[in-house]
């Protein structure tokens, strides 16, 4: 398992207009090979929104960083300020905790 987080702002879109084109988004995203689950965010109060990324493993992540999904949300005229952080799963304490997949 491999954990992906992307945060970034939105830029001349309300918050519903971004809720509205997730939902658009939302099984697009269930397809993607290797995507075991996605959790979509939204801070309102500090303007933060984005994902976090359940991968089956880190090539399946590499994968989609290739994609022309990915280019689209990375050039998306709507975000600005985005980030992408990646990392691994402790898978011990993870099964202790019920994090597990």
């Amino acid at each position: 398992m491999h954990i992906q987080m992307i945060n970034f702002q939105l830029s001349g879109v309300t918050e519903g207009e971004y809720a509205a084109l997730c939902d658009e988004l939302a099984p697009i995203f269930a397809a993607v090979p290797g995507l075991v689950r996605k959790v979509w965010l939204a801070n309102s109060d500090t303007g933060i929104y984005g994902g976090v990324y359940v991968w089956r493993d880190r090539q399946a992540m590499e994968d989609f960083t290739k994609t022309e999904l990915f280019d689209s949300v990375e050039n998306h005229p709507a975000l600005t300020n985005i980030t992408s952080k990646d990392f691994g799963v402790l898978e011990g304490p993870t099964a202790v905790t019920r994090g597990s997949i």
